[in-house]
């Protein structure tokens, strides 16, 4: 066991608090890393203000990026000095889900996070829970083996830490998710990080029109550097009208990445007969979606949800990496700060700025 300072969420609604906690050594399969950098989510902004349920305290946390300490006794594929990018989703690797390629939706998940002791402690004993059993908001982590990708040495950790979530998640909503058609067209509501993924994801796939859909002008200005081809600012006036009249008819495929009730239903509102409309964003615990019957029985549209790239995150997370080292990817753009690990809340304040796409933390400044 070693000492670390975390930032632990103590209540509902209330800044973050930096303190001393405790961390476990590893299980047989489990990785110590020392954390370098940590993107903020909106999804870990969700469980601060208690838009989705959590308990506390609790280490928030998971787009993360690091340099492996300790390793288990049982792992053989990573080894101390390693620089890894972590996956939010562990996996068996065996039950039916896994095998057909699909292991963010391991249907063992619950049952290989368990282990015999908290892996976070405060300096009193008092176990303290972790967000996805990740908890990046402390400078040292435990993870599986099977949660880690190894990184190339010019693939910088500030940047490198955006493929564990905004751009796994985006990215592969594009490619398994919604299995974008090369020639086709999108929309993406919502142009933070992971809209931003998302339209490099369509970019990458070979969309032929890709509209970006936000409330803010610098964001829209940004989609145009991530591939975006037409830009529509939602408060301006009807965004499914203005898509209209600038394509002719709806899209292919439209990308939610909001969060919200309405966002879902204009999502379904932008595409064509037949099209797909695929919810990214995470909406609030008990938020419901109405959408029109008849959308579907007539107009054959398809609605599906994707969680962290619907496919297999560490694979995806190796590919994506290469990508960027050709230069497709763009990630050194969608960091907007880098900034030090005691300025997290200010981190978090700045998310709501219209020209930020990512904050990145520096756990080790």
């Amino acid at each position: 066991m070693i000492e670390t300072r975390a930032a632990a969420l103590t209540e509902v609604n209330r800044p973050l608090e930096l303190t001393g906690i405790r961390v476990d050594d590893p299980e047989p399969h489990e990785v110590r890393v020392a954390v370098a950098n940590v993107g903020l989510c909106h999804s870990d902004l969700h469980y601060m203000t208690g838009r989705v349920p959590t308990e506390v305290p609790v280490v928030l946390g998971h787009e993360v990026a690091g340099v492996v300490e300790t390793v288990g006794s049982a792992v053989t594929g990573l080894r101390p000095g390693d620089r890894v990018a972590g996956a939010l989703t562990p996996s068996c690797g065996l039950c039916a889900n896994c095998d057909a390629g699909r292991s963010t939706q391991c249907l063992r998940l619950d049952e290989i996070r368990k282990r015999p002791r908290p892996a976070f402690q405060f300096a009193d004993g008092r176990p303290i829970a972790r967000l996805g059993d990740i908890g990046a908001f402390s400078q040292h982590v435990l993870m599986r083996e099977n949660a880690l990708v190894k990184l190339p040495d010019d693939v910088p950790l500030h940047v490198g830490c955006l493929l564990s979530c905004c751009v796994v998640t985006g990215v592969g909503a594009v490619f398994r998710g919604a299995r974008l058609r090369p020639g086709s067209t999108a929309a993406v509501i919502g142009c933070g990080g992971v809209g931003s993924a998302i339209i490099q994801g369509a970019r990458l796939a070979g969309a032929s029109a890709i509209v970006a859909i936000d409330l803010d002008d610098e964001r829209l200005e940004a989609a145009r550097g991530y591939g975006a081809t037409h830009v529509i600012n939602g408060g301006t006036g009807d965004p499914v009208a203005e898509l209209h009249r600038q394509l002719g008819d709806g899209v292919d495929y439209a990308f939610e990445a909001v969060g919200s009730a309405r966002t879902a239903a204009t999502a379904l509102a932008l595409v064509r007969p037949a099209g797909t409309a695929c919810l990214v964003g995470i909406a609030p615990g008990g938020t419901e979606i109405s959408v029109p019957a008849l959308d579907f029985f007539f107009q054959e549209k398809r609605l599906i949800g994707s969680y962290m790239g619907s496919g297999q995150a560490r694979e995806d997370i190796a590919q994506f990496a290469r990508l960027y080292r050709q230069g497709r990817l763009l990630l050194d753009e969608m960091v907007s700060q880098v900034i030090p690990f005691g300025e997290i809340t200010k981190g978090f304040e700045a998310m709501t700025s219209g020209g930020v796409t990512r904050v990145v933390v520096d756990l080790q400044s």
